[in-house]
């Protein structure tokens, strides 16, 4: 079965961000927040896992000596036009941090976030959580990399402020992340991982 959308986490009451915050410092799992609900996030399976520890290894190789930083999935991530939080599995910064009230926790300026699809999220990861985050005003690209099969989509946002998709197939060496001018390639990315199909 797969899911559109997180499972709301206690029931339909509404939260306000500030209890959303002091609950979030407390649990010892992550969720979302949106429109005052707040959404339990899924654990990850092996293939994810692995993918994300390739690519944060990778592109952390490809940063350094640049004014761009690295983020994993502890990062919390707020969208200050639609009142979102997340934590996305990668997220690159480019210059200083900036976050919600100075706080040092909820960040505000990614200027790439990746998310490695699973069954569970993958439609709610291209639609209506990508919906939320092009309202990020730095936000240049968008990367969904498939935990099941050797896929890869990129959004970025073109010269005339429209995203554009580009996808990557089996038959690709690399992928390019504009916004770094950096490759990672393909194989490094799904070493260790046992792919479907």
């Amino acid at each position: 079965m797969e899911l559109r959308e997180p499972a709301v986490a206690y029931g339909k009451q509404k939260f306000t961000i500030e209890e959303y915050l002091a609950m979030e410092e407390a649990a010892t799992e992550k969720h979302e927040y949106y429109k005052g609900e707040i959404f339990e996030m899924p654990g990850r399976k092996v293939p994810h896992n692995i993918i994300s520890r390739n690519l944060f290894g990778e592109i952390g190789i490809k940063l350094k000596g640049k004014k761009c930083q690295l983020f994993g999935s502890n990062m919390r991530l707020h969208i200050e036009a639609n009142k979102f939080f997340t934590y996305a599995d990668i997220s690159i910064i480019c210059g200083e941090p900036e976050t919600l009230n100075d706080d040092n926790w909820n960040v505000l300026n990614p200027v790439v976030i990746i998310e490695i699809l699973s069954p569970s999220t993958k439609n709610y990861d291209r639609g209506e959580k990508f919906k939320l985050y092009r309202d990020i005003p730095t936000l240049k690209e968008y990367i969904l990399v498939d935990s099941e099969s050797l896929h890869i989509e990129i959004f970025r946002l073109n010269e005339s402020n429209h995203w554009e998709l580009e996808e990557y197939s089996p038959a690709e060496e690399a992928l390019y992340i504009r916004t770094i001018n950096e490759n990672i390639p393909i194989a490094d990315m799904y070493k260790g991982v046992r792919l479907e199909g």
